[in-house]
């Protein structure tokens, strides 16, 4: 059982370059696979192993870095190592907006236990900030998407929004909002409010049967989905396109293992389909075998 750490934090970071040589190291001995981002604006991750080498990370990010908490952190678990390999990055932010604001003004967070009795107010804006494809596979009752595939096009779905509404914002585990929220107020917006440590930390602490979610969470590693509980979900990857797919998905003519599904089959060549097919018959001989492959779902 593999032990799964996302957390974020908004804070100045400096000796970027220096720090990332650290964190690189650190995740190699201790085998912690994901993904660490490094910006000026702050620190973004979601990693993945032994329960006591993440606690031990935690610690050492905060010590690094010289702040005492996270903005928002969970820990969930998977019967497989979600990741394919621990990697540091170090990006220009941690939400690619294209904008630098101040964060260091808290938003309005709702708590996942106040957050039914908020959104059900018919004047409230429940406003879904991931990609379409994400708001498919899942979301609140009653929300709306941007439709927008580029995080940094936002602001213009954002401008279009009445600053007299009341807004509840939402996305996975809270850094998209964080932004955009600080972007909604430097706008004159008032009423911004955003679901404390998203829709993870709803679905570990919302009883299904009280719920206003419908449908998974898309999460960007190896469980593809997850449910109420934070168990591992029904979606998988389409091989092809990138996309999650659902057993429904699974049943079109144009679905194929490893190769395509209906959103992307007509777009594909015949010598990307013949590639896709040759790498799944890798996959399936691997698994026969016993041996792992880089594109199989479950990594040990």
């Amino acid at each position: 059982m593999f032990s799964v750490f996302g957390f974020y934090k908004f804070y100045k970071l400096k000796s970027l370059k220096k720090n990332k040589s650290l964190l690189q190291k650190y995740l190699v001995n201790r085998n912690i696979r994901g993904t660490i981002i490094l910006a000026p604006e702050g620190i973004n991750a979601t990693i993945s192993g032994k329960y006591s080498d993440l606690v031990k990370i935690k610690n050492n990010i905060k010590k690094m870095f010289g702040f005492k908490k996270f903005d928002s952190d969970n820990f969930s678990k998977c019967k497989f190592q979600p990741f394919h390999r621990g990697k540091v990055k170090i990006k220009n932010e941690v939400v690619p907006m294209g904008l630098h604001l101040n964060l260091k003004n808290k938003n309005n967070y709702i708590e996942p236990l106040k957050w039914n009795s908020f959104i059900k107010n018919k004047d409230t804006i429940i406003l879904d900030s991931r990609k379409p494809f994400e708001y498919d596979v899942g979301t609140f009752k009653g929300s709306v998407n941007p439709d927008v595939n580029n995080f940094k096009e936002f602001p213009k779905y954002l401008n279009k929004l009445n600053k007299k509404k009341t807004i509840a914002m939402f996305c996975t585990g809270g850094i998209r909002c964080e932004k955009a929220s600080a972007y909604l107020k430097k706008k004159g917006f008032i009423n911004v409010y955003q679901l404390k440590g998203g829709i993870l930390n709803y679905l570990k602490k919302i009883n299904k049967k009280e719920s206003l979610w419908k449908g998974e969470c898309f999460v960007f590693d190896n469980r593809i989905s997850l449910k109420h509980g934070l168990i591992a979900g029904s979606y998988s990857m389409c091989s092809g396109c990138r996309k999650p797919i659902s057993s429904k998905d699974k049943k079109s003519k144009k679905y194929e293992e490893g190769v395509s599904c209906a959103s992307c089959h007509d777009n594909l060549t015949k010598d990307q389909k013949e590639r896709f097919r040759m790498r799944q018959r890798q996959i399936n001989l691997a698994k026969k075998t016993g041996t792992k492959h880089i594109f199989q779902k479950e990594f040990n």
